[in-house]
């Protein structure tokens, strides 16, 4: 944090030189936090609308200690995706309040500071989480989780893949409310294309690296959402769990967006 850049700002907000809604954009590009391994994006919030997550795999556990301990101090609450159980233990040791969705390999640490304004925006629309099947659980639980946290309604259509295609056609007035839909396929990968074609919402299709070899580890599935033929379908890389979700509430957080506005 520039102190006293900041001092400055608010001095000129003070005097009447400055509006309010000025200084609000000034603060978006300001502070970050250099702790040597990490620098860190306070302001991500200001910019993004939810503060900065924690990548886990590549990091020492006292990296990602030491990143939960200032995020937290500075944020209403804290994201870590694909954190191991022995990660999480660490963490639930020092910061007993946190959640670990161990399926989804999310921990979900609340801040510690009780004057940190509130960044989840609330949203009315629904977020639908559906998966081709339970292999596929692991990345769409990782979705489920991100968009619930960031503040959107979320329901779940599991183990709902082209293979017995009347699973999914069975619950077809869960497809039609939804606001945003997030799904999830691994192998072909054509329950997106199967999704969109029935839905006048957007579809986030994900990738996933469930499969035989000639998957090749998600990549038939991607080329596949890649080129569906369906309208309103985008897709994120594989196995992105949560940029899916991240997206989809992004999505759904937009003004006139639920489906009775047509």
């Amino acid at each position: 944090m520039d102190v006293e850049r900041l001092r400055a700002l608010l001095e000129r907000v003070k005097s009447g030189e400055t509006e309010v809604d000025a200084a609000v954009q000034s603060l978006k590009t300001l502070p970050f936090e250099d702790l040597g391994f990490a620098k860190l994006d306070h302001h991500r919030a200001l910019r993004n609308g939810f503060p900065e997550v924690i990548y886990c795999p590549g990091k020492t556990t006292e990296h990602i200690l030491g990143i939960v301990e200032k995020l937290t101090a500075r944020a209403s609450k804290v994201l870590a995706s694909r954190a191991s159980v022995e990660v999480a233990a660490r963490v639930l040791e020092q910061f007993p309040e946190a959640v670990y969705h161990e399926l989804a390999r999310m921990l979900v640490i609340p801040g510690q500071n009780e004057g940190v304004p509130q960044t989840v925006v609330p949203c009315g629309g629904k977020v639908l989480i559906v998966s081709a099947g339970t292999a596929d659980l692991p990345v769409a639980e990782e979705a489920a989780v991100t968009a619930s946290e960031m503040g959107s309604p979320v329901q779940k259509l599991y183990d709902v893949g082209v293979a017995g295609i009347h699973r999914l056609l069975g619950h077809q007035e869960m497809l039609f409310e939804a606001n945003v839909l997030v799904v999830v396929a691994g192998m072909e990968g054509a329950l997106a294309s199967v999704v969109g074609g029935l839905v006048s919402r957007p579809v986030i299709a994900v990738p996933t690296s469930v499969g035989y070899g000639a998957n090749f580890q998600g990549l038939s599935a991607l080329l596949t959402m890649l080129n569906s033929c369906a309208s309103g379908v985008g897709v994120v890389n594989i196995d992105n769990g949560f940029g899916a979700g991240f997206l989809a509430h992004l999505i759904n957080r937009m003004p006139d967006q639920s489906p009775e506005s047509g």
